[in-house]
C-alpha cells in the first residue's frame, strides 16, 4: 500500500499540474533528514494534495494500482 501511494504521488507530481514549490517541498520531505522536519513537510504536502488535488490524486491512485 505504501508503494502504491508513493507511485500515485510520483505520478501526480510528474503531471506538472502541481505548482513547483509544492513539488520541491515533496522532494524535501522525502530526504532522509533525522528529526521531525521532513515528517512535518510530508504531512503538509499530504494535506495540500488531499485538500486541493483530491480528484487528480484519486486518478493517480487508480493508475498506480494498474500493473
Amino acid at each position: 500500500m505504501i508503494r502504491r501511494a508513493a507511485r500515485a504521488v510520483r505520478l501526480l507530481l510528474a503531471e506538472g499540474n502541481v505548482p513547483r514549490p509544492l513539488r520541491a517541498l515533496a522532494a524535501f520531505a522525502l530526504l532522509p533528514i533525522p528529526g521531525p522536519v521532513d515528517e512535518a513537510a510530508l504531512v503538509l504536502v499530504a494535506a495540500v494534495l488531499w485538500l486541493f488535488y483530491r480528484d487528480r490524486l484519486r486518478d493517480a491512485w487508480q493508475r498506480a494500482g494498474d500493473p
